[in-house]
């Protein structure tokens, strides 16, 4: 029989396993799995020799084409989902925003139209709801229906987005009933707003005080509140971007009591810290992103977290704002520097090359932080998140000997400056395929916009260690 296309000689790469085999690929999907599968017949070969097959890198935190503070992500659909391939992501999570008054609908066609005919591989939406005075808890329960099936609220940002205790539980209660799953900002945000008001009003407005402003103590209040609230009402709860340690152990406990929370991190609070910041000038805006950078020693308790199973998801937080006319709108005040960075290209090579290649962690447990369990709790799996007969042939031939340095000079994100400029990674994806298409080979692009799909996802699965 003939395939659309072979990988052969390759490592296949699993959360589970690590085994040589050739994949097979018809129509878009993973039809065998094996030793020498017939060649002869297949319109195409790709020689995976010496390099690791592994599933398409799933990033379930991502904002193109978003509005803040006056400007938008400088990254739409079309270029972030370019981006996003280059490091052998083929799926991302985005999100819809309500705004207050606003039904759910409405945000949710809004932001299907902005990916529309550009995005390069798939997509999928979390909800972001800013009001439940209306409709919008019955609204939940349809668009669970309809495969939207995760939703994202804010405990900081008082004003904008930033919903009551009260408001937060009667959502955690509408998830308990209909299988979705909340994804929670956590930190005291009226707290913090009183801090910011402060060092305003004592002339304190450089680009660092983003950070001192909001201390690692609010986010770990805001989590602990989270999964107090979560338990209350019989809830699951994944928490967003989470940045210390303090936190992360408000995570641990829970989840050593056999709560079903879950929590992801990003790269930058892994790789970089606070002291950013002093860099000359206005030069640290470039690291204004929420929950800010801290102190260095965080990382590796980070890092532990990812290898013991007390974080389970990598993601980006890609949100970038470039520096020159974005970031400066808050060259006189912090609190006016769009918050953001760009991350969605560099996330599977930090990690594996920290994690990895590092020493932190088996390329098995990597495989399950970029793309397995995020495919598990958001609904994806197993049509993605795996290597299997039946799944998307949303795969990455994967160098782990690779060596690239990251720069804003070579880098595919639509954005005038790198966070990880200089920073060296070994293990870089070679080919990067969508659904069986081939996107990415060798630094060229072959894919274009409009192929991506729109995901409709089944609802949250629990997810074991």
């Amino acid at each position: 029989m003939g395939f659309d296309t072979i990988i052969r000689n390759g490592i296949v790469v699993t959360a589970t396993d690590t085994y040589p085999a050739d994949v097979a690929i018809e129509n878009g999907q993973i039809v065998a799995l094996g030793a020498n599968l017939p060649a002869q017949n297949a319109s195409a070969v790709i020689e995976a020799s010496g390099k690791f097959v592994l599933p398409g890198g799933i990033d379930v935190h991502t904002h193109l084409d978003m509005p803040f503070g006056g400007t938008t992500s400088a990254d739409d659909f079309e270029t972030g989902t370019r981006a996003a391939a280059f490091g052998g992501t083929t799926t991302l999570i985005d999100f819809a925003i309500q705004y207050k008054g606003q039904p759910l609908r409405q945000a949710f066609d809004t932001w299907m139209s902005k990916a529309a005919n550009r995005a390069v591989c798939d997509y999928a939406f979390h909800c972001i709801v800013t009001d439940v005075s209306g409709g919008q808890l019955a609204e939940m329960n349809d668009l669970v229906r309809e495969g939207v099936t995760s939703f994202k609220l804010f405990m900081a940002y008082p004003g904008v987005f930033m919903l009551d205790d009260g408001s937060i539980f009667k959502a955690l209660q509408t998830t308990s009933k209909n299988g979705g799953l909340v994804c929670m900002h956590a930190e005291n945000g009226s707290a913090i707003d009183v801090i910011v008001q402060q060092a305003l009003a004592q002339g304190n407005k450089a680009p660092k005080y983003h950070a001192l402003t909001r201390p690692t103590t609010a986010e770990a209040e805001a989590t602990a509140r989270a999964i107090a609230l979560a338990e209350m009402a019989d809830a699951p709860l994944y928490i967003v971007h989470l940045s210390c340690n303090d936190a992360l152990e408000e995570v641990r406990e829970a989840r050593d009591r056999g709560l079903p929370v879950y929590a992801e991190t990003c790269p930058q609070y892994l790789y970089l810290s606070i002291d950013k910041f002093d860099a000359p000038g206005f030069e640290g805006a470039k690291y204004v992103f929420t929950p800010p950078l801290r102190e260095k020693w965080h990382q590796e308790k980070l890092w532990n977290g990812l290898a013991r199973d007390h974080l389970q998801v990598v993601s980006t937080d890609h949100c970038p704002f470039c520096f020159k006319e974005q970031k400066e709108l808050g060259r006189d005040d912090f609190t006016k520097i769009p918050n953001g960075g760009p991350g969605v290209e560099h996330r599977m090579s930090l990690i594996f090359s920290g994690g990895v290649a590092g020493g932190r962690f088996s390329v098995n447990r990597f495989v399950k932080l970029i793309s397995t369990t995020p495919a598990k709790l958001f609904g994806l799996y197993p049509r993605k998140g795996t290597i299997a007969v039946g799944s998307d042939a949303d795969l990455v031939i994967f160098d782990p000997e690779r060596k690239h340095v990251i720069s804003a000079k070579t880098h595919h994100m639509r954005v005038d400056y790198s966070m990880f400029e200089g920073i060296e990674v070994t293990g870089m994806p070679d080919v990067v395929l969508s659904r069986g298409r081939v996107v990415v080979e060798h630094d060229k692009f072959l894919g274009r916009p409009g192929q991506g799909e729109f995901l409709r996802r089944s609802t949250y699965t629990q997810v074991s260690a």
